[in-house]
């Protein structure tokens, strides 16, 4: 019996997998038995099948990379993002949405195939947006979307591109699956990676009064490429649309009260608190 976990006989395309989390979940699928081939500006260290070097920031960098893939993509996990700086937006998710619209068009991601991406804590509440975010999503390519984020002050951050994808995630969910696709995405917690380091104070200092309470660590990268390896595998093949929390119940807990310091943050996320 085929183990549905494993990507015997599966290609997986990793965007922005030379470090973090991307890094963690092409090793993971490497590992079961899945050809790995990682997409990223940054040199990759560790072993894959190829390497592509790539500029999401630059649709035309973007169809030169696809360009050399030879064949169909099982599994893609688009795992690329900063956390600041001009044309954050193109990073984070422009970029992304101009490989799936490419594979798609091409005939690259086809009947069965998956794709996974990284979405944050700080994308929840993204139904408070939701007018905003459909207005962005309604752009036909990467140009009309640099120029939607440029005339909108105050998208091209962090947390609105956070939830952009959770909101892409949900809306694609059906026209995907209609052609045999799932789409999901992961919202990490504090994840020890080389961009939350850098951005410690903000990112690592995050619910650490949960950890404390808790007894936790920060995450470590392979368990959100354990949870993305997972939702692109045959294992998860009746989930599409999911926006996976892998928090270690912090925001649960935090919406159920059972975290009362945490009560006011998700509120705040959903966009509930009082402004009277």
């Amino acid at each position: 019996m085929t183990d549905p976990y494993r990507y015997d006989g599966k290609r997986a395309l990793v965007v922005g997998g030379a470090t973090g989390m991307g890094a963690a979940a092409a090793r993971r699928v490497a590992d079961l038995g899945g050809e790995v081939i990682v997409m990223d500006l940054a040199p990759v260290d560790h072993p894959v099948a190829r390497a592509v070097k790539v500029d999401l920031r630059d649709p035309a960098a973007i169809d030169g990379a696809l360009g050399e893939l030879d064949g169909p993509i099982d599994a893609l996990f688009a795992a690329a993002g900063v956390a600041d700086g001009p044309e954050l937006m193109r990073v984070n998710f422009i970029g992304h949405r101009h490989i799936i619209d490419a594979l798609l068009r091409d005939g690259l991601l086809t009947r069965g195939s998956a794709v996974c991406l990284i979405s944050s804590v700080a994308g929840i509440g993204w139904e408070s947006n939701l007018p905003a975010i459909l207005d962005l999503l309604a752009t036909e390519d990467s140009g009309s979307a640099a120029d939607w984020v440029d005339a909108h002050e105050g998208t091209d951050n962090y947390g609105f591109s956070k939830q952009v994808i959770n909101t892409y995630v949900a809306r694609q969910s059906y026209p995907l699956m209609a052609k045999g696709i799932r789409i999901n995405a992961i919202c990490p917690g504090p994840t020890d990676t080389p961009l939350a380091r850098a951005n410690a104070d903000l990112w690592l200092a995050f619910a650490q009064d949960y950890r404390d309470a808790a007894g936790l660590e920060v995450h470590a990268p392979e368990q959100m490429g354990n949870a993305m390896a997972f939702l692109n595998s045959g294992a998860a093949d009746g989930i599409s649309g999911v926006t996976l929390l892998v928090d270690s119940g912090h925001m649960m807990s935090s919406a159920s009260g059972s975290w009362e310091a945490g009560k006011g943050l998700y509120d705040l996320f959903m966009g509930r608190l009082s402004t009277g």
